[in-house]
């Protein structure tokens, strides 16, 4: 694997670790299996692009994939706690929702931004070299976002978040509305999610409506190398392992693409393979680690 591909890994690793961050808050804090981040991470660069092509900022771009992320994510917590349906089901009927909803914002398929604005321009501006914008302004966005989000989980809004994922009786029993919580947190990870996508959408130079597809299986099969990994004993332990974990399962598949043993290789054909294969050893990996140590 070449440096080259190294760095671009490394980069999809920290823009899709916001995208795991948010699968983290629903999977482990809320306890609330969600698949409409397939359908929203190319709603937020639907969003994104259409902005920037109508010549809004960049910036104010990414807050408004943010919010239409957070709004497609209250639909399914909508469906499931006002119309008491299945978890799954809504999520499953809002990301097929988002599909027709994406392709009507951008009014195709895909949208171009090549020529355009992005946010990466406020850095080559003060000089930081155009072939690393992309490393520096992911990391910090990564960062920012997970120190806020571990803010906010020790507020004691937040409290009452891991509290609902983690034992909903007793803090009904302690007069806090569940429903509304869990609103709250299935839009807030579908906004990280949407966010995400308009990174990508901006560093990629075009928005499509299928850039989605594999998105939950990514983010999580990114938490549970994450997990294995570096652990997560604490919550702020927990979601900056999500982002190594995310930048470890770039890594992973970058090798995997770019290796070549006896004349075998990958193809790119072959992800979903080289994914399965990932989330296998990382759920094999801890019950190995117990054998070796009980032994």
């Amino acid at each position: 694997m070449t440096l080259y591909a190294a760095i671009g890994a490394v980069e999809q690793g920290l823009v899709f670790g916001i995208m795991v961050m948010g699968v983290y808050l629903t999977f482990r804090i809320l306890d609330f299996p969600d698949l409409t981040v397939d359908g929203s991470l190319p709603l937020g660069a639907a969003v994104s692009a259409v902005a920037i092509t109508h010549g809004i900022n960049p910036f104010v771009s990414v807050l408004l994939a943010t919010g239409a992320g957070f709004l497609a994510g209250m639909v399914t917590a909508l469906l499931n706690t006002k119309c008491k349906i299945l978890h799954l089901l809504a999520s499953i009927l809002t990301m097929i929702a988002l599909y027709s909803v994406n392709i009507r914002i951008m009014g195709g398929p895909n949208i171009a931004l090549l020529g355009t604005p992005t946010v990466f321009d406020s850095l080559t501006k003060v000089g930081v070299p155009a072939h690393l914008s992309g490393l520096v302004t992911f990391g910090l966005f990564a960062c920012v976002i997970a120190i806020c989000i571990i803010w906010f989980l020790s507020t004691e809004l937040g409290q009452a978040m891991l509290a609902t994922g983690d034992n909903p009786q007793m803090i009904i029993s302690l007069g806090v509305n569940t429903h509304s919580i869990i609103l709250l947190g299935v839009g807030l990870s579908n906004g990280l999610v949407a966010l995400c996508g308009a990174l990508v959408a901006q560093n990629q130079g075009a928005a499509d409506v299928g850039m989605g597809i594999g998105t939950i299986v990514a983010g999580l099969a990114s938490v549970i190398i994450g997990e294995t990994l570096f652990g997560a004993a604490t919550i702020f332990r927990a979601f900056f392992a999500a982002i190594l974990g995310s930048v470890v399962y770039r890594l992973a598949i970058a090798f995997a693409l770019s290796a070549n043993i006896g004349g075998f290789s990958f193809n790119p054909s072959d992800l979903n393979l080289i994914t399965s294969l990932l989330v296998v050893s990382a759920l094999i990996a801890p019950n190995l680690k117990r054998g070796l140590i009980q032994r």
